[in-house]
């Protein structure tokens, strides 16, 4: 009965040390830059500010109006779009 309970206490422990580690906000944000590629980005980074770049929540999305300016871009790792080319650091 003692190992019951010991079991359980420990499966709550577990469980609600879980619920707060997926309960942390993310940082993630999107970034867009002067020719309006967009990309989400998980991590909020210091870009410099001679590459020209936006810094949006991450819940921020384009108007209608604006859907000829703004096209999303996939990446792998850090950096940044400029002229149609992902630049890494």
């Amino acid at each position: 009965m003692k190992k019951f309970f010991v079991t359980a206490a420990l499966s709550a422990v577990i469980g609600a040390g879980s619920l707060v580690a997926l309960s942390a906000p993310a940082s993630a944000a999107i970034v867009c830059n002067r020719v309006g590629d967009c990309w989400h980005t998980t991590a909020r980074y210091r870009y410099r500010p001679a590459w020209g770049l936006i810094v949006h929540p991450d819940n921020w999305r384009w108007r209608a109006r604006d859907a000829r300016r703004y096209r999303w871009r996939e990446h792998t790792g850090r950096g940044y779009w400029r002229g149609g080319v992902w630049i890494g650091f």
